[in-house]
């Protein structure tokens, strides 16, 4: 009786809806940044954010070029969907910095360097099927650790992303950006 009480009937669009946003999701795949793809990341429209609030493509290209010559570890993934680059994400290896936290202190950790998703295709998902994805791309790469990344303090939308996603806030700054940190669970993600 209690298994038939608990039963509850969706409306048909609603199923469609999650249907067609599972099925959107295998469109998405994550490629790393290339001489072949390097174009496309510069065309990624993101002329709604602010440098403040994320860097520009070519600071995220140099900065993966920087990891590369450094033999640091992790990536640069563009996002694609089906054929078109609509966004792209740096996460590697963190070199410490004066202005981490106590906490990451001699602690290997990644750093998130470079996030942003096209602005045709955000709040459709991407953004957190990305971060999903290129965090277990890189665990499986290169082994579990914390991550730790910097939200502008006055970037509200990308504060409420991150914690949505695990990350906590910490009082620690660099400059305008308030450090967020996520610590591996039990299950490594």
């Amino acid at each position: 009786m209690w298994l038939k009480e608990s039963i509850v009937t969706l409306p048909l669009e609603i199923v469609y809806f999650v249907y067609y946003k599972e099925q959107a999701m295998d469109l998405i795949t994550l490629e790393l940044l290339s001489d072949s793809n390097i174009e496309d990341v510069r065309k990624i429209q993101r002329d709604d954010i602010s440098e403040a609030f994320v860097d520009t493509a070519d600071t995220i290209i140099e900065l993966n070029q920087y990891g590369i010559d450094h033999n640091c570890k992790g990536h640069t993934y563009v996002i694609k969907r089906a054929d078109e680059s609509i966004g792209v994400i740096l996460l590697g290896e963190a070199l410490a910095w004066d202005t981490d936290p106590e906490e990451m202190k001699g602690v290997p950790f990644y750093r998130l360097m470079g996030f942003v998703i096209d602005k045709r295709c955000r709040s459709r998902g991407i953004g957190s099927y990305a971060l999903e994805k290129a965090i277990q791309m890189i665990y499986n790469e290169f082994g579990v650790r914390p991550i730790a990344l910097g939200v502008h303090k006055e970037n509200i939308d990308a504060e409420r992303f991150y914690v949505k996603h695990g990350f906590r806030k910490t009082a620690a700054m660099e400059g305008n950006d308030y450090y967020y940190l996520r610590y591996p669970n039990e299950n490594g993600t």
